[in-house]
């Protein structure tokens, strides 16, 4: 089932992120690209600062190898990366798992990634790569794109359904458990209690709504 999914990355931890050091009020906004392996997203825009050298405003950073001004308007300016091909990060991570992003936003509080993925088992592969080369992604929102919510995924709040497809794919309900309630609270970015609050709700109502379900079916056939 296609599926989107939204992540978050400490604003230093990402190449491009040097910048918010000197100008904090930055925004920085990648163009979008659908990432194959070998590919890397080569352009950027900056917006909301007017600074007269934008290349210098980016400190040295072992990802990047060269940064090159292309246009300006105004106070947004559009600039080409080149990226350093050995550098594991989350960029050359979607492209090696075939994530295609749908949009990255860096700000002084943090970066944004949203990206697409056919099956939820691919958003998986790449949170999983990404904890092999210790890249601190959060995900931050999870869904499917589906023309109709079912009768179950209507009946869950967003977070519920984040939080039972995480511990599905991490393999929570498996015995033993391949994951910790604390670990998928640091993935979530929540407390313990809340991600077995949320999966205990969860649980609740797709008992609730699967119960009534079978119930009316087993009415209807007398």
């Amino acid at each position: 089932m296609a599926t989107e999914a939204t992540f978050t990355v400490p604003p230093n931890e990402f190449p491009l992120g040097s910048i918010f050091a000197s100008v904090p009020g930055v925004t920085v906004e990648l163009e979008r690209i659908v990432p194959r392996k070998g590919v890397i997203i080569p352009y950027f825009w900056v917006r909301g600062v007017d600074i007269d050298n934008v290349e210098a405003a980016f400190s040295t950073h072992p990802g990047v190898k060269a940064i090159q001004s292309i246009d300006s308007v105004d106070d947004e300016y559009l600039l080409r990366v080149e990226w350093d091909p050995e550098y594991e990060g989350i960029l050359s991570t979607l492209g090696e798992t075939e994530v295609p992003l749908i949009t990255a936003i860096g700000t002084n509080d943090q970066w944004t990634f949203e990206v697409r993925a056919d099956q939820r088992s691919d958003i998986a592969a790449f949170q999983q790569r990404c904890r092999e080369r210790d890249i601190p992604v959060t995900l931050a929102a999870l869904h499917a794109l589906t023309p109709v919510e079912t009768t179950t995924e209507a009946a869950l709040t967003d977070s519920q359904l984040e939080a039972l497809v995480l511990a599905y794919e991490r393999g929570y309900f498996n015995s033993p458990r391949d994951v910790t309630m604390a670990e998928l609270g640091d993935e979530l970015g929540i407390s313990q209690q809340a991600v077995a609050s949320r999966l205990r709700r969860g649980i609740r109502q797709i008992l609730g709504q699967t119960l009534t379900t079978l119930d009316g079916d087993v009415s209807r056939g007398k």
